[in-house]
Parts: structure tokens; C-alpha cells; sequence
């Protein structure tokens, strides 16, 4: 077997729009749900799981990919601070 040339598909294909971006987003989601389903996770952990994503992504304004290391150490003290607010309240 010989070696084939490789091209870089980024040349011959247009840049995503919007629509498709957010298309691609869902589904890359819906494959992190069936993935999970699929290692036997529980529905409510499955959920959980889903409700932070949704969280972090509605936070940071982009898709995840997107995210660095330094964005989630803006987030991460962000969240921790809500989340010793809620304990304190007790919701």
C-alpha cells in the first residue's frame, strides 16, 4: 500500500455560516448526550451534564471549541461564587 496525497479540505470548501455553525453545535451535543447514554450514565446525570454546557456556552457567548484555558479561569471562579451564593441562600 502506497501513501496518498493529502489535501487541505479548508482550500476547496467555503467558511461555515452562522446557521451551520449552530447546526454542527447540536449536533456535536447530541453526540455527547448519546455517548453518555450509551456508557450507562443516568438520565439525571446526563441532564446535569447538558444544564452546565448549556450554562458555560450561554457565559462565554461562542461555541465551546472556542474556549481557552484562560476563559475558564475567568468562569470557573464566576460559577463557584454562585454557586457558595446559592448554598448561602439555601437554593
Amino acid at each position: 500500500m502506497g501513501l496518498a496525497v493529502v489535501r487541505d479540505l479548508r482550500e476547496a470548501r467555503a467558511p461555515a455560516s452562522p446557521d451551520e455553525l449552530a447546526e454542527f453545535e447540536t449536533d456535536v451535543l447530541a453526540g455527547f448526550v448519546l455517548a453518555r447514554s450509551a456508557a450507562g450514565l443516568t438520565d439525571g446525570t446526563i441532564s446535569s451534564d447538558v444544564m452546565h454546557l448549556e450554562q458555560t456556552r450561554a457565559w462565554f457567548g461562542r461555541p465551546l471549541w472556542d474556549m481557552e484555558p484562560a476563559d475558564a479561569d475567568v468562569y470557573l471562579p464566576v460559577t463557584n461564587d454562585l454557586r457558595k451564593l446559592a448554598l448561602l441562600r439555601g437554593t
